[in-house]
């Protein structure tokens, strides 16, 4: 057989040999997870930044004054309302509103209360389960409290359009808990949020969101001073901020409440 022959099939094969032996490994399916993550992170660490850094993971209270309003069905039922909002890390709240500052809703811990010109009553059971879903999802509680969480797992989901603006979309989750952020590209500001709950008694999926506009530094925390709350796609409330002021020093005396009255209960008759 001719020499020239055997040279060609034997060429062929240290080629090949050569070729696969430095051609790269494909990334394995555990280290794109872990790109994808350390992405999620540092776009989630540049808007913490942004927000303020220290100033804002080291909130410890806010006062806040504006005006909010409420919708139904997606329009607005009512003119506005001022209000005076004091919150307190992590879990106090206090919401006073008409000009006279005599409905007061109280959020400490679990519990809840409403105050009126008849006393204090416990905190409507619906009302108060909102308030609780909110306040877990919140912005605050997700960055300060999953984020910090040795488990959490964060995912970068991909560029999207939010608000009509460009932004990255970071889903974070906590267990079987998730809420998902878009942050604006440019401004690397937070522009929304979302999670969904499903509803124990219909079993119906529901999903609510939270918009951030007009944000203002606030003692060094960049503040949105429009918020708007949706359900659905239908929008639930929205509120303007004033004035706002941190770290003044808010006395747990001020989210303490005791009941002197039930709604429910039928009063006595007159003799």
């Amino acid at each position: 057989m001719n020499a020239r022959f055997l040279a060609v099939p034997i060429l062929i094969t240290i080629l090949a040999s050569a070729q696969t032996s430095t051609a790269p490994a494909p990334p394995s399916a555990s280290a794109s997870q872990d790109a994808n993550s350390r992405k999620a992170r540092q776009i989630l660490d540049q808007m913490i930044q942004t927000l303020g850094g220290p100033a804002y993971t080291s909130i410890q209270d806010m006062s806040q004054e504006g005006r909010g309003y409420s919708f139904s069905h997606g329009k607005p039922d009512s003119l506005g309302t001022v209000y005076w909002l004091f919150w307190k890390f992590p879990d106090k709240q206090r919401v006073e509103v008409t000009k006279q500052r005599d409905i007061v809703t109280i959020n400490n811990g679990d519990e809840g209360y409403e105050v009126t010109y008849r006393g204090t009553a416990l905190e409507d059971k619906e009302q108060l389960q909102s308030y609780q879903r909110y306040r877990k999802h919140s912005l605050e509680n997700v960055l300060r409290v999953w984020f910090t969480k040795p488990n959490v797992a964060l995912f970068y989901d991909g560029t999207a359009v939010a608000e009509q603006k460009a932004t990255d979309s970071i889903t974070v989750m906590d267990g079987d808990d998730s809420v998902t952020i878009f942050v604006d590209r440019l401004t690397h500001l937070p522009v929304k949020k979302t999670f969904t709950w499903r509803d124990p008694t219909d079993r119906l999926r529901n999903e609510e969101a939270e918009v951030y506009d007009a944000f203002r530094p606030e003692q060094g925390i960049m503040t949105p001073h429009v918020t708007l709350r949706s359900r659905n796609g239908e929008t639930t409330t929205q509120r303007f901020i004033t004035s706002v002021k941190y770290n003044t020093g808010l006395p747990d005396s001020m989210f303490d409440a005791k009941v002197s009255w039930d709604p429910y209960k039928t009063p006595p008759r007159k003799k």
